[in-house]
């Protein structure tokens, strides 16, 4: 049988019962667009998150205060509950080989008043190099000068959002006056918008280390050293290096007793991107449920359909068709009807994937390897679900199926 006249045949079968060549493509496609669009939304959220974690630095090294003993598996106690760091710590840190960039903070709470506006927000004291190793940028003004530290000026930079929630749609607050409880802080610069990260930076006030460990936290303690390591393919050597070194300074032998912990920022990286790829395979996996289901709703077609036109196959067989011409026939019109389904899927799994994505904050991703992966199932499915009826029509008997009422 010629290319040409196996198309017309299977067009011209599938269009004569157009509802239930309808209803088994229905299937095919919720199948498809399921798996579509669980692999766009995963793969999307994990670009999301990875995009978080690199905007912060993946190069970087965060060390928190951590009760000692706690260095196991389990609840910790750390940040503000435990003082365990010191500005010393930070510039013994600071000469290693491997690091390049040290940012000591130290945080709290505060309550920031300006021109009637107020806001409970996150206040940070900060060195100059802060910016440097966090990625903030100043957009207007300039951020915390080695002479603000050193002075213990009461000045401020702010977050962007924080910036507009103070004072509205000034175009520039730089010079203004902030009161927090006995400070007059003079805003100095208001920062780029970040945008969502590990930490909220756009919600955050930014001061002098020095002034914050005098008016906002009473103590000299840290709450985190942030670092920058050289290179990134040296993250776990210079994770060691700065452990043994904060251990030594510490007077702590055993490092199961280490009164701090260490953050490595590409093993995180690493951890999400493993995470959520495993969650991504398994919302497919539970979306080709459907497709499974899809694939016996043609099976069952196709077996009504042989039932059907048993008559029609005796007649081809007895002027002359043999077997692989009944046999492809009918597999023709099952990979079509999943070609078909698959088409539609992907294009129904798109735009849900999108829709669904858009309300959940992150971008979808469709890949060619989805599409690709998608085209490869359906016709993975026609030709599975198919081979039984095709086989089952293609050797009946002649005779039979003349006689068939």
């Amino acid at each position: 049988m010629r290319f040409s006249d196996l198309l017309s045949e299977t067009l011209h079968s599938l269009t004569s019962n157009k509802v239930r060549s309808g209803l088994t493509i229905l299937g095919i496609v919720v199948g498809i667009a399921s798996v579509i669009a669980m692999i766009a939304i995963g793969q999307g959220s994990q670009a999301s998150i990875e995009q978080s974690i690199q905007a912060a630095g993946s190069n970087l090294l965060t060390i928190s205060p951590s009760a000692a003993g706690q260095s196991g598996p389990g609840p910790r106690s750390f940040g503000a509950s435990v003082q365990s760091l010191t500005r010393e710590d930070a510039e013994e840190l600071a000469g290693l080989p491997l690091i390049s960039g040290v940012a000591p903070s130290a945080q709290g709470q505060a309550q920031l008043i300006a021109d009637g506006a107020n806001a409970n927000v996150q206040i940070v004291g900060v060195t100059p190099a802060y910016a440097a190793v966090t990625g903030l940028t100043v957009l207007n003004g300039s951020f915390i000068s080695a002479r603000d530290d050193t002075a213990n000026a009461q000045v401020v930079v702010l977050g962007a959002t924080l910036a507009e929630d103070l004072f509205g749609e000034v175009a520039d607050p730089v010079g203004e006056h902030i009161r927090s409880g006995t400070m007059l802080l003079t805003v100095i610069g208001v920062l780029e918008e970040k945008g969502a990260g590990l930490s909220n930076a756009d919600s955050a006030a930014f001061i002098p280390l020095s002034t914050a460990f005098r008016y906002v936290t009473g103590s000299t303690y840290l709450s985190s050293i942030t670092l920058t390591v050289v290179d990134e393919e040296q993250m776990d050597l210079a994770e060691a290096s700065v452990e043994a070194t904060l251990l030594q300074r510490h007077g702590i032998t055993d490092p199961d007793y280490a009164d701090f912990r260490i953050q490595n920022m590409a093993d995180m990286l690493e951890t999400v991107s493993s995470v959520t790829g495993t969650f991504t395979a398994l919302l497919a996996g539970i979306a080709g449920i459907s497709l499974f289901v899809g694939g016996i709703g043609i099976m069952n077609m196709m077996l009504t359909t042989v039932t059907e036109r048993t008559r029609e196959i005796g007649l081809r067989k007895a002027i002359g068709a043999d077997s692989g011409a009944i046999s492809a026939q009918f597999l023709a019109e099952s990979v079509t009807l999943t070609l078909i389904g698959g088409v539609l899927g992907v294009i129904a799994g798109w735009a849900i994937g999108s829709v669904a994505a858009n309300l959940l904050g992150v971008s979808a991703m469709i890949t060619i390897d989805s599409v690709l992966l998608a085209a490869g199932v359906c016709a993975f499915i026609g030709i599975v679900f198919g081979y039984y009826p095709a086989r089952r029509a293609a050797a009946l008997s002649p005779i039979d199926a003349l006689r068939f009422q």
